[in-house]
């Protein structure tokens, strides 16, 4: 062998790197390689797991969100319907004191009347008292007191004219 390669050598090494390659095969890239895979499929289910999560997350915000729409729908029309509660209360309660208004306003004006009446009524019997009071005063004064008055009254009416016709004539 010029070059002193010796063909036992070679075929020793080749063994030698067989028997090498074989035991890190086993010893270190297979468990590697399983370890590997092992977290490829852990990341894979975690990242599967997240986007399942996060398509619920999504689903049950969109429940949420129709629920909070119609929550707000239910509010809008409660609301609705309370103010219109309200308004028909406001026009009942505006009804009823237009109403009291008016029976106070007739009640007034009844107890005006009656007071008119009343006081229609006083004056009428004071007019009559004041009346009797003068009759029952010139029906106590003698009729020739009255007959003396009268005679003064036209003595002094008629300074001018003839007072003998009316001092001579006849009394009654």
């Amino acid at each position: 062998m010029p070059l002193n390669i010796n063909l036992q050598q070679i075929l020793l090494h080749l063994f030698n790197f067989a028997i090498l390659f074989g035991g890190l095969y086993l010893l270190l890239y297979k468990p590697v390689k399983d370890f590997m895979d092992k977290r490829e499929a852990k990341y894979k289910a975690m990242a599967d797991e997240a986007a399942q999560k996060n398509s619920q997350a999504d689903e049950l915000k969109a429940q949420y969100q129709a629920k909070l729409d119609q929550a707000d729908q239910e509010i809008a029309l409660r609301k609705k319907t309370a103010q219109q509660e309200m308004q028909d209360k406001l026009s009942q309660e505006e009804a009823d004191a237009h109403q009291k208004a008016e029976q106070i306003l007739a009640k007034a004006r009844r107890e005006a009347e009656a007071d008119k009446a009343s006081i229609m009524e006083d004056a009428s019997k004071q007019i009559r008292s004041l009346a009797e009071d003068a009759a029952s005063k010139l029906a106590r004064k003698s009729v020739s007191d009255v007959y003396d008055e009268f005679l003064n009254t036209a003595d002094t009416a008629a300074d001018g004219s003839d007072s003998s016709a009316v001092k001579g004539g006849d009394p009654a």
